[in-house]
């Protein structure tokens, strides 16, 4: 059981890590995502890249449709996205162009995430955080690596 404040950042974070779940018990990169827009999560999403052979099926990309479908609208600027771990540059341009207007993530992604691409890819206007349940984004990405290679 959850024993974080409705409502707060760890609160939303744990809602993503039980899609990233989600994602590894599909055998999948675990990676969740939960779009909240007025302290209400209108879409939840993890990756599905194996499921559907895609490469573009990361799990904000999916949150961001389904927030834009939820809402009847492409510009998520009065959203926030929490995810499980720092966007690739890809899914960075995807906020950019939905106009997001929060990114909270929890685990750093050295090598991947667009803060290693400079960090200029979010619109301007967007805020970000992160640190967000750190630890447990991250333990649950370790494990599931430790597992690939075993």
């Amino acid at each position: 059981m959850n024993t974080y404040p409705l409502f707060s950042p760890e609160y939303y974070m744990n809602e993503a890590l039980r899609e990233a779940q989600k994602a590894f018990d599909r055998d999948e990169v675990p990676v969740g995502a939960v779009v909240v827009c007025n302290r209400t999560i209108i879409a939840r999403a993890h990756n599905l890249t194996e499921t559907l052979n895609d490469a573009t099926a990361h799990a904000e990309m999916q949150a961001f449709t389904a927030a834009a479908g939820y809402l009847g609208g492409k510009y998520l600027d009065e959203c926030t996205l929490f995810v499980t771990l720092e966007p690739c540059a890809m899914c960075a341009g995807a906020a950019f162009w939905t106009q997001l207007g929060g990114l909270i993530y929890g685990a750093p992604d050295e090598k991947r995430g667009f803060l290693s691409m400079g960090g200029n890819l979010l619109h301007p206007k967007t805020e970000v955080a992160s640190g967000i349940l750190e630890a447990e984004c991250s333990a649950l990405l370790r494990q599931f690596f430790k597992e690939k290679r075993a």
